[in-house]
Protein backbone atom coordinates (compact mmCIF):
# COMPACT_ATOMS: atom_id res chain seq x y z
CA UNK A 1 0.00 0.00 0.00
CA UNK A 2 1.17 3.49 -0.93
CA UNK A 3 2.11 5.84 2.02
CA UNK A 4 0.00 9.02 1.94
CA UNK A 5 1.80 12.37 1.37
CA UNK A 6 1.53 14.85 4.21
CA UNK A 7 -0.22 17.74 2.03
CA UNK A 8 -3.38 18.00 2.95
CA UNK A 9 -5.83 18.37 0.00
CA UNK A 10 -8.65 20.75 -0.31
CA UNK A 11 -12.07 19.60 -1.64
CA UNK A 12 -14.76 22.24 -2.40
CA UNK A 13 -17.62 20.22 -2.63
CA UNK A 14 -21.43 21.45 -3.27
CA UNK A 15 -24.96 20.59 -2.23
CA UNK A 16 -28.04 22.69 -2.47
CA UNK A 17 -30.93 20.27 -1.62
CA UNK A 18 -31.62 18.02 1.25
CA UNK A 19 -31.00 14.60 -0.36
CA UNK A 20 -27.88 16.04 -2.04
CA UNK A 21 -26.59 17.64 1.32
CA UNK A 22 -27.57 13.99 2.85
CA UNK A 23 -25.27 12.38 0.57
CA UNK A 24 -22.57 14.62 0.50
CA UNK A 25 -22.19 14.30 4.33
CA UNK A 26 -21.71 10.91 3.79
CA UNK A 27 -19.39 10.58 1.19
CA UNK A 28 -17.35 13.24 3.67
CA UNK A 29 -17.55 10.67 6.39
CA UNK A 30 -16.53 7.75 4.18
CA UNK A 31 -13.87 9.51 3.07
CA UNK A 32 -12.41 9.82 6.53
CA UNK A 33 -13.30 6.71 7.54
CA UNK A 34 -11.47 5.08 4.48
CA UNK A 35 -8.67 7.33 6.00
CA UNK A 36 -8.45 5.73 9.34
CA UNK A 37 -7.85 2.12 7.72
CA UNK A 38 -4.77 3.50 5.85
CA UNK A 39 -1.11 2.84 7.00
CA UNK A 40 0.95 5.50 9.27
CA UNK A 41 1.83 8.58 8.08
CA UNK A 42 5.38 8.99 6.12
CA UNK A 43 6.76 10.44 9.32
CA UNK A 44 6.07 7.57 11.12
CA UNK A 45 3.25 8.95 13.76
CA UNK A 46 0.18 7.16 14.14
CA UNK A 47 -2.33 10.09 13.97
CA UNK A 48 -1.72 13.58 12.71
CA UNK A 49 -2.45 16.86 14.09
CA UNK A 50 -4.68 17.94 11.17
CA UNK A 51 -6.83 15.96 9.00
CA UNK A 52 -5.51 14.94 5.53
CA UNK A 53 -8.44 16.46 3.88
CA UNK A 54 -10.29 19.66 3.88
CA UNK A 55 -13.39 20.21 3.22
CA UNK A 56 -15.15 23.53 2.21
CA UNK A 57 -18.23 24.32 0.26
CA UNK A 58 -21.94 25.41 0.21
CA UNK A 59 -24.52 23.10 2.27
CA UNK A 60 -26.09 22.30 5.39
CA UNK A 61 -25.93 21.41 8.88
CA UNK A 62 -25.15 17.67 8.41
CA UNK A 63 -22.33 18.75 5.99
CA UNK A 64 -21.02 20.84 8.65
CA UNK A 65 -21.00 17.89 11.25
CA UNK A 66 -19.50 15.96 9.00
CA UNK A 67 -16.67 17.95 8.79
CA UNK A 68 -17.12 20.93 6.35
CA UNK A 69 -16.72 24.39 6.38
CA UNK A 70 -20.03 26.07 5.13
CA UNK A 71 -19.46 29.26 3.13
CA UNK A 72 -23.06 29.52 3.17
CA UNK A 73 -26.41 27.29 3.36
CA UNK A 74 -27.83 27.45 1.01
CA UNK A 75 -30.62 24.08 1.88
CA UNK A 76 -33.47 26.05 3.71
CA UNK A 77 -33.85 27.57 -0.07
CA UNK A 78 -33.99 24.49 -2.04
CA UNK A 79 -36.96 24.83 -4.52
CA UNK A 80 -38.07 23.37 -7.79
CA UNK A 81 -37.85 24.53 -10.87
CA UNK A 82 -40.63 27.13 -11.39
CA UNK A 83 -39.69 28.44 -7.99
CA UNK A 84 -36.56 28.96 -8.09
CA UNK A 85 -36.96 31.66 -10.45
CA UNK A 86 -37.76 33.91 -7.55
CA UNK A 87 -34.43 33.11 -5.79
CA UNK A 88 -32.07 34.10 -8.92
CA UNK A 89 -30.22 36.55 -6.80
CA UNK A 90 -29.61 34.73 -4.28
CA UNK A 91 -28.45 31.64 -6.22
CA UNK A 92 -26.71 34.19 -8.61
CA UNK A 93 -24.54 35.51 -4.98
CA UNK A 94 -23.51 31.99 -4.20
CA UNK A 95 -22.32 31.39 -7.58
CA UNK A 96 -20.27 34.60 -7.36
CA UNK A 97 -18.96 33.26 -3.56
CA UNK A 98 -18.42 29.91 -4.30
CA UNK A 99 -16.17 31.23 -7.69
CA UNK A 100 -14.45 34.22 -5.51
CA UNK A 101 -13.04 31.69 -3.17
CA UNK A 102 -11.64 28.77 -5.91
CA UNK A 103 -9.86 31.86 -7.65
CA UNK A 104 -8.62 32.72 -4.18
CA UNK A 105 -7.69 29.60 -2.85
CA UNK A 106 -5.91 26.06 -3.70
CA UNK A 107 -8.24 23.57 -4.58
CA UNK A 108 -7.43 19.74 -5.70
CA UNK A 109 -11.17 18.76 -6.16
CA UNK A 110 -14.56 19.80 -6.62
CA UNK A 111 -17.53 17.56 -5.50
CA UNK A 112 -20.87 18.70 -7.30
CA UNK A 113 -23.81 16.95 -5.67
CA UNK A 114 -27.31 17.17 -8.14
CA UNK A 115 -28.75 20.36 -9.10
CA UNK A 116 -27.00 20.57 -12.74
CA UNK A 117 -28.74 24.50 -12.81
CA UNK A 118 -26.63 25.46 -10.18
CA UNK A 119 -23.75 23.30 -10.25
CA UNK A 120 -22.51 23.43 -13.74
CA UNK A 121 -21.84 26.93 -12.94
CA UNK A 122 -19.34 25.47 -10.16
CA UNK A 123 -17.94 23.35 -12.40
CA UNK A 124 -17.07 25.86 -15.24
CA UNK A 125 -15.48 27.73 -12.93
CA UNK A 126 -13.95 24.95 -11.27
CA UNK A 127 -12.87 23.78 -14.63
CA UNK A 128 -11.54 27.38 -16.19
CA UNK A 129 -8.65 26.95 -13.21
CA UNK A 130 -8.14 23.32 -14.33
CA UNK A 131 -9.59 21.90 -10.84
CA UNK A 132 -10.69 18.55 -11.61
CA UNK A 133 -14.76 18.04 -10.95
CA UNK A 134 -16.46 15.31 -9.74
CA UNK A 135 -20.16 15.14 -10.66
CA UNK A 136 -21.87 12.65 -7.67
CA UNK A 137 -25.54 12.24 -9.29
CA UNK A 138 -25.50 12.44 -13.11
CA UNK A 139 -28.41 14.93 -14.01
CA UNK A 140 -30.93 13.21 -15.49
CA UNK A 141 -29.90 14.49 -19.29
CA UNK A 142 -31.56 10.98 -21.04
CA UNK A 143 -34.90 12.39 -19.53
CA UNK A 144 -34.87 15.92 -20.73
CA UNK A 145 -32.66 18.44 -22.79
CA UNK A 146 -30.18 15.78 -23.72
CA UNK A 147 -28.28 18.52 -25.55
CA UNK A 148 -27.05 19.44 -22.44
CA UNK A 149 -24.20 16.65 -22.84
CA UNK A 150 -21.89 18.98 -24.55
CA UNK A 151 -22.12 21.47 -21.75
CA UNK A 152 -21.17 18.78 -18.98
CA UNK A 153 -18.53 17.15 -21.23
CA UNK A 154 -16.63 20.32 -20.98
CA UNK A 155 -17.05 20.71 -17.21
CA UNK A 156 -17.24 17.32 -15.79
CA UNK A 157 -14.14 15.25 -15.31
CA UNK A 158 -15.51 11.86 -13.76
CA UNK A 159 -19.41 11.32 -13.58
CA UNK A 160 -21.10 9.22 -10.46
CA UNK A 161 -23.99 7.43 -11.84
CA UNK A 162 -27.00 5.65 -9.57
CA UNK A 163 -29.11 4.74 -11.55
CA UNK A 164 -27.61 1.64 -13.48
CA UNK A 165 -28.43 2.03 -17.00
CA UNK A 166 -27.22 5.91 -16.64
CA UNK A 167 -22.96 4.41 -17.31
CA UNK A 168 -23.58 3.15 -20.43
CA UNK A 169 -25.52 6.02 -21.81
CA UNK A 170 -22.59 8.77 -20.99
CA UNK A 171 -19.65 6.96 -21.06
CA UNK A 172 -21.58 5.85 -25.26
CA UNK A 173 -21.83 10.05 -24.98
CA UNK A 174 -18.55 10.64 -24.44
CA UNK A 175 -18.19 11.27 -21.04
CA UNK A 176 -16.24 9.43 -18.02
CA UNK A 177 -18.79 7.99 -16.09
CA UNK A 178 -19.29 4.86 -13.07
CA UNK A 179 -21.76 3.59 -11.51
CA UNK A 180 -21.45 3.68 -7.74
CA UNK A 181 -24.80 2.17 -6.82
CA UNK A 182 -27.98 4.47 -5.18
CA UNK A 183 -26.87 6.64 -2.04
CA UNK A 184 -30.14 6.59 -0.68
CA UNK A 185 -29.76 3.04 0.13
CA UNK A 186 -26.58 3.88 2.00
CA UNK A 187 -27.93 3.16 4.96
CA UNK A 188 -29.80 0.62 4.80
CA UNK A 189 -29.69 -2.01 6.97
CA UNK A 190 -31.71 -5.04 5.25
CA UNK A 191 -32.07 -6.81 2.21
CA UNK A 192 -34.89 -5.50 0.02
CA UNK A 193 -36.33 -8.99 -0.95
CA UNK A 194 -37.16 -9.44 2.74
CA UNK A 195 -39.65 -6.31 2.20
CA UNK A 196 -41.95 -7.94 -0.12
CA UNK A 197 -45.53 -7.03 1.26
CA UNK A 198 -47.85 -10.71 1.29
CA UNK A 199 -50.72 -8.83 2.69
CA UNK A 200 -52.21 -11.73 4.32
CA UNK A 201 -53.31 -9.96 7.13
CA UNK A 202 -54.65 -7.22 5.24
CA UNK A 203 -58.19 -4.88 5.80
CA UNK A 204 -59.15 -3.59 2.67
CA UNK A 205 -61.52 -1.42 5.06
CA UNK A 206 -58.58 -0.07 7.33
CA UNK A 207 -55.58 0.45 5.22
CA UNK A 208 -52.67 2.38 6.55
CA UNK A 209 -51.86 5.22 4.01
CA UNK A 210 -48.56 6.95 3.97
CA UNK A 211 -48.89 10.78 2.75
CA UNK A 212 -45.15 11.56 1.79
CA UNK A 213 -45.95 15.54 -0.23
CA UNK A 214 -42.03 16.02 -0.02
CA UNK A 215 -39.21 17.90 1.37
CA UNK A 216 -39.11 21.59 -0.37
CA UNK A 217 -41.50 24.37 0.79
CA UNK A 218 -42.71 24.68 -3.46
CA UNK A 219 -43.85 20.78 -3.23
CA UNK A 220 -45.53 21.02 0.33
CA UNK A 221 -47.34 24.48 -0.75
CA UNK A 222 -48.71 22.31 -4.08
CA UNK A 223 -49.30 18.53 -3.14
CA UNK A 224 -50.12 18.57 0.77
CA UNK A 225 -53.74 19.94 0.38
CA UNK A 226 -53.98 17.66 -2.72
CA UNK A 227 -52.67 15.11 -0.57
CA UNK A 228 -55.27 15.73 2.20
CA UNK A 229 -57.88 16.01 -0.17
CA UNK A 230 -57.41 12.55 -1.30
CA UNK A 231 -57.09 10.99 1.60
CA UNK A 232 -60.60 12.21 2.86
CA UNK A 233 -61.92 10.77 -0.30
CA UNK A 234 -60.50 7.58 0.63
CA UNK A 235 -61.90 8.65 4.12
CA UNK A 236 -65.71 8.44 3.12
CA UNK A 237 -64.91 5.11 1.42
CA UNK A 238 -63.04 3.09 4.46
CA UNK A 239 -63.72 5.23 7.45
CA UNK A 240 -61.44 2.97 9.42
CA UNK A 241 -58.37 4.00 7.06
CA UNK A 242 -55.49 6.00 9.24
CA UNK A 243 -52.78 8.16 7.56
CA UNK A 244 -49.33 8.96 8.88
CA UNK A 245 -47.40 11.30 6.73
CA UNK A 246 -43.76 12.17 6.60
CA UNK A 247 -42.38 15.63 6.94
CA UNK A 248 -38.55 16.45 6.48
CA UNK A 249 -37.91 18.82 9.76
CA UNK A 250 -40.22 20.12 12.47
CA UNK A 251 -40.44 23.21 10.23
CA UNK A 252 -41.93 21.59 7.12
CA UNK A 253 -44.48 19.39 10.17
CA UNK A 254 -45.26 22.87 11.39
CA UNK A 255 -45.86 23.75 7.79
CA UNK A 256 -48.10 20.48 7.02
CA UNK A 257 -49.57 20.57 10.34
CA UNK A 258 -51.49 24.24 9.69
CA UNK A 259 -52.57 23.17 6.27
CA UNK A 260 -53.69 20.17 7.58
CA UNK A 261 -56.65 21.79 10.41
CA UNK A 262 -60.12 20.76 9.84
CA UNK A 263 -59.43 17.89 7.65
CA UNK A 264 -58.51 14.10 8.01
CA UNK A 265 -56.66 13.31 11.01
CA UNK A 266 -53.00 12.31 10.31
CA UNK A 267 -50.01 11.23 12.13
CA UNK A 268 -46.67 12.90 11.44
CA UNK A 269 -43.06 11.42 11.27
CA UNK A 270 -39.56 13.36 10.71
CA UNK A 271 -38.15 11.78 8.54
CA UNK A 272 -37.84 8.00 8.15
CA UNK A 273 -39.51 7.77 4.42
CA UNK A 274 -38.08 4.34 4.19
CA UNK A 275 -39.85 2.87 7.61
CA UNK A 276 -42.90 4.95 7.68
CA UNK A 277 -43.29 3.45 4.21
CA UNK A 278 -42.12 -0.57 5.88
CA UNK A 279 -45.28 -0.25 7.60
CA UNK A 280 -47.65 1.07 5.86
CA UNK A 281 -50.02 -1.00 3.15
CA UNK A 282 -50.16 2.18 0.29
CA UNK A 283 -48.14 5.59 -0.65
CA UNK A 284 -49.17 8.37 -2.13
CA UNK A 285 -45.91 10.37 -2.87
CA UNK A 286 -44.17 13.58 -4.27
CA UNK A 287 -42.11 12.59 -7.39
CA UNK A 288 -38.61 11.77 -6.50
CA UNK A 289 -35.87 10.60 -4.88
CA UNK A 290 -38.71 9.31 -2.44
CA UNK A 291 -40.19 6.93 -4.54
CA UNK A 292 -37.35 4.51 -4.97
CA UNK A 293 -37.61 4.53 -1.05
CA UNK A 294 -41.04 3.26 -1.19
CA UNK A 295 -40.11 0.76 -3.60
CA UNK A 296 -37.81 -0.55 -1.58
CA UNK A 297 -40.13 -0.84 1.52
CA UNK A 298 -42.02 -2.86 -1.00
CA UNK A 299 -45.09 -0.46 -0.88
CA UNK A 300 -47.57 0.13 -3.28
CA UNK A 301 -47.71 3.47 -4.72
CA UNK A 302 -49.30 6.17 -6.95
CA UNK A 303 -47.42 9.20 -7.34
CA UNK A 304 -47.64 12.93 -7.73
CA UNK A 305 -46.26 15.97 -9.08
CA UNK A 306 -47.57 19.52 -9.93
CA UNK A 307 -46.48 22.06 -12.32
CA UNK A 308 -47.68 25.47 -13.73
CA UNK A 309 -50.33 24.21 -16.38
CA UNK A 310 -49.20 26.65 -19.11
CA UNK A 311 -45.70 26.53 -18.85
CA UNK A 312 -46.20 22.50 -18.43
CA UNK A 313 -48.00 22.77 -22.45
CA UNK A 314 -45.67 25.14 -23.53
CA UNK A 315 -42.27 24.32 -22.34
CA UNK A 316 -42.43 20.93 -19.75
CA UNK A 317 -43.85 18.67 -21.98
CA UNK A 318 -41.41 19.53 -25.16
CA UNK A 319 -38.45 19.28 -23.02
CA UNK A 320 -39.00 15.34 -21.59
CA UNK A 321 -37.83 12.52 -23.48
CA UNK A 322 -39.29 9.57 -21.93
CA UNK A 323 -42.23 7.62 -21.76
CA UNK A 324 -42.54 7.99 -18.12
CA UNK A 325 -41.88 10.40 -15.52
CA UNK A 326 -41.16 8.99 -12.10
CA UNK A 327 -38.20 7.56 -11.41
CA UNK A 328 -40.10 3.96 -10.93
CA UNK A 329 -41.53 3.82 -13.73
CA UNK A 330 -38.39 4.86 -15.76
CA UNK A 331 -36.43 1.98 -14.47
CA UNK A 332 -39.41 -0.40 -14.83
CA UNK A 333 -39.47 0.94 -18.55
CA UNK A 334 -43.65 0.39 -17.53
CA UNK A 335 -46.03 1.97 -15.76
CA UNK A 336 -45.34 -0.15 -12.17
CA UNK A 337 -47.59 2.56 -10.31
CA UNK A 338 -50.00 4.75 -11.46
CA UNK A 339 -48.72 8.34 -12.11
CA UNK A 340 -50.48 11.55 -12.09
CA UNK A 341 -47.28 13.90 -13.44
CA UNK A 342 -48.54 17.04 -13.38
CA UNK A 343 -51.92 16.55 -12.40
CA UNK A 344 -53.45 19.94 -12.53
CA UNK A 345 -55.60 19.68 -9.05
CA UNK A 346 -57.59 17.15 -10.50
CA UNK A 347 -57.84 15.07 -7.45
CA UNK A 348 -61.19 12.92 -8.02
CA UNK A 349 -60.08 10.58 -10.60
CA UNK A 350 -56.40 10.27 -8.17
CA UNK A 351 -58.80 9.76 -4.99
CA UNK A 352 -60.62 6.55 -7.24
CA UNK A 353 -57.84 5.00 -8.43
CA UNK A 354 -56.41 4.51 -5.04
CA UNK A 355 -59.90 3.03 -3.66
CA UNK A 356 -59.69 0.46 -6.96
CA UNK A 357 -56.51 -0.15 -5.99
CA UNK A 358 -56.72 -0.46 -1.84
CA UNK A 359 -59.62 -2.86 -2.84
CA UNK A 360 -57.28 -5.56 -4.91
CA UNK A 361 -54.75 -7.74 -2.99
CA UNK A 362 -53.61 -9.83 -5.32
CA UNK A 363 -52.62 -6.67 -7.34
CA UNK A 364 -50.59 -4.87 -4.36
CA UNK A 365 -48.71 -8.03 -3.44
CA UNK A 366 -48.06 -8.23 -6.89
CA UNK A 367 -47.04 -4.97 -6.72
CA UNK A 368 -45.21 -5.57 -3.53
CA UNK A 369 -43.26 -7.79 -4.77
CA UNK A 370 -42.02 -6.16 -8.38
CA UNK A 371 -40.81 -2.87 -6.77
CA UNK A 372 -38.58 -4.74 -4.25
CA UNK A 373 -36.84 -6.72 -7.28
CA UNK A 374 -36.76 -3.27 -9.12
CA UNK A 375 -34.65 -1.93 -6.66
CA UNK A 376 -32.12 -4.56 -5.61
CA UNK A 377 -29.60 -3.65 -8.22
CA UNK A 378 -29.40 -0.36 -6.47
CA UNK A 379 -28.97 -1.35 -3.13
CA UNK A 380 -26.08 -3.88 -4.11
CA UNK A 381 -23.28 -1.71 -2.71
CA UNK A 382 -22.07 1.84 -0.87
CA UNK A 383 -22.47 4.57 -2.93
CA UNK A 384 -20.53 6.43 -0.42
CA UNK A 385 -17.76 3.97 -0.30
CA UNK A 386 -17.72 3.55 -4.07
CA UNK A 387 -17.44 7.46 -4.65
CA UNK A 388 -15.11 8.04 -2.19
CA UNK A 389 -12.82 5.75 -4.14
CA UNK A 390 -12.84 7.81 -6.97
CA UNK A 391 -12.46 10.92 -4.76
CA UNK A 392 -9.28 9.34 -4.10
CA UNK A 393 -8.03 8.08 -7.43
CA UNK A 394 -8.51 11.82 -8.59
CA UNK A 395 -6.74 13.09 -5.69
CA UNK A 396 -4.17 10.49 -6.57
CA UNK A 397 -4.30 9.31 -3.35
CA UNK A 398 -5.43 5.53 -4.39
CA UNK A 399 -3.22 2.22 -3.04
Amino acid sequence: MNQPPTKRKRIFISACEHSAEQHCANLIRACHDYLATRQPWPDGSETHTEPMLEWVGLGGDKMAEAGCQLLANPIQKAAMIYNVLKQLGYYRKLIRQATAYLAEHAVDLVVVCDSPAFNFHIAKAARRRGIPVLFYVAPQLWAWAPWRIYKLRRRCTKLACILPFEQEWFCSRGVDAAYVCNPLFDELNVSVENNVKTYADYQSHAPHIALMPGSRDAEIKSLWPALLEIAALIRQRRPQATFTACAADDEKQTMMQTVAQGGPAVAYRIGRVYETAQTCDFTLVASGSATLQVAAAGCPMVILYQSNKWLWHLVGRRLIRTRYLSLVNILARRELVPEYMPYFDAVDPIAEKCCGLLANTAKLAQTSQSLTELVKPLAAGKARDKTARIVFEMLGLND
